[in-house]
């Protein structure tokens, strides 16, 4: 049975369930926008942890006839890391401008503000990386 109330979202008049489908839809990529973040500080964390492990094990830096390092590896696993929440951010950008050009209103993101965060934390490994030899 459906009920008869309301709602006026963004100017656009709907009825409960519509709104609820709404907002399980906007949280729906909230979650899949955190499991990106979660996946990219994975990256991050595990490309830094091999970079400083590698520089105690052999501080001379990489070992003759190979083609990638530790070193080089470290910056790869960062690089992919950042990478994907770069486009793991465009993506939910765009689904919550599809969703909020179709039922209205516009919710804030903290999955987006710790996107930022743990980008801002990739950024500052790589850099670690490129400049501490």
């Amino acid at each position: 049975m459906q009920m008869a109330e309301r709602s006026n979202m963004g100017g656009v008049e709907v009825d409960t369930s519509t709104r609820l489908a709404f907002q399980r839809t906007r949280v729906a990529y909230e979650r899949t926008m955190l499991s990106w973040v979660r996946t990219a500080t994975s990256l991050i964390t595990f490309g830094f942890s091999v970079y400083k492990f590698f520089q105690i094990e052999a501080p001379s830096g990489r070992a003759a006839g190979r083609l990638v390092g530790p070193r080089e590896f470290a910056m790869i696993l960062v690089g992919i890391g950042l990478v994907s929440l770069v486009l793991a951010t465009f993506e939910h950008h765009q689904n919550i401008r599809t969703l909020a050009s179709e039922y209205g209103g516009r919710a804030r993101s903290m999955a987006v503000v710790a996107a930022a965060l743990v980008s801002l934390l990739g950024i500052l490994a790589l850099i670690a990386m490129i400049f501490r030899r």
